[in-house]
């Protein structure tokens, strides 16, 4: 029975087309067969066949999707859909799997992810979406779970948290099942996504000990470091004295500096000045220098100027 139906126009004609079949302009598709015409005397109605589209399930439209989203990633893959019972599991084949799984799966989890929101569309509760290319989930699976377990005893022995690197949900959830029964740790997810990673902790976990820049315990902590024990008894700079003593010898006592006794003439070149009639010193400018004063010689040097010979002098 051909599914044709009439009205004034063409949506009338497809609505009244829907209403008897019971579906959805989404369910069917629609072929204008005559659009009708206006006279002037009466009409000619429109004419439309509804053809029920082929309903596909959840994993089949999310293989149609990988079947045009692969082409666009420049890979050219046969998309099998393997199972959709418990969960929906998709398996790809190509010439080079490395093109399609990507460094350490990037690209396959990628993909796997919009299958995934494909084939939930419309769902009211979330359905697995499995995308597999040349058995790499289990052989990924079975990786997981060795590193798992060697990163617990190695968190048992010694004491301390360890952190793995981000991963996946689905990643993260063979972590936490592979070490689910393990009686020496425990497992929690930390971060947000997409970097969220698990951390594994042991249950012989060590109190955390916080150290101070010059590398002692703090206060509660108790001892200091070896340098400042060293330090602190003088061996340290004991040690320092011999070393600088046997590379560059004994070292000299310089004798202290003092000041110029009274009557020490100025010429000498000290910055003291002595006043007028005073017998101390004070800090001032200097009122002599060693050898030749601006580039003159000793000879005119010595010859003093008309001012000094009209100055009169302070004799004491």
């Amino acid at each position: 029975m051909e599914n044709i139906f009439t009205g004034r126009t063409v949506e009338e004609a497809v609505s009244a087309g829907l209403e008897e079949l019971g579906l959805t302009a989404q369910d069917v598709d629609v072929e204008v067969l005559d659009e009708g015409k206006k006279r002037l005397i009466g009409s000619k109605p429109a004419q439309v066949r509804l053809t029920v589209k082929e309903k596909k399930t959840d994993g089949e439209r999310a293989v149609v999707f990988l079947e045009g989203l692969l082409p666009l990633l420049g890979t050219e893959a046969v998309v099998k859909l393997t199972s959709e019972d418990e969960k929906i599991v998709i398996e790809l084949t190509a010439a080079s799997a490395k093109s399609i799984i990507g460094r350490r799966g990037e690209i396959i989890d990628a993909v796997q992810t919009l299958a995934g929101a494909v084939a939930n569309t419309g769902r009211k509760e979330y359905k697995r979406v499995v995308v597999d290319c040349e058995n790499y989930r289990e052989d990924r699976e079975e990786t997981l779970k060795r590193v798992a377990n060697k990163l617990a005893a190695k968190a048992v022995r010694l004491g301390k948290r360890v952190r793995l690197e981000p991963m996946n949900p689905y990643e993260r959830r063979i972590i936490h099942a592979a070490l689910v029964d393990n009686p020496d740790v425990t497992t929690k997810s930390e971060g947000k996504e997409p970097q969220r990673f698990v951390v594994i902790i042991p249950k012989n976990l060590k109190p955390y000990e916080k150290r101070d820049n010059r590398g002692g315990r703090n206060e509660r902590g108790g001892s200091r470091g070896k340098f400042n024990r060293d330090k602190r008894e003088g061996g340290y700079r004991g040690n320092r004295d011999s070393r600088s003593d046997s590379r560059y010898g004994d070292r000299k006592s310089y004798p202290k500096r003092e000041l110029p006794a009274e009557g020490t003439p100025e010429s000498s070149g000290t910055s003291f000045k002595r006043e007028g009639g005073s017998g101390g010193y004070r800090k001032g400018s200097f009122s002599g220098f060693f050898g030749t004063y601006l580039g003159k010689d000793t000879e005119e040097s010595t010859t003093p100027s008309p001012a000094e010979e009209t100055e009169p002098k302070n004799e004491e």
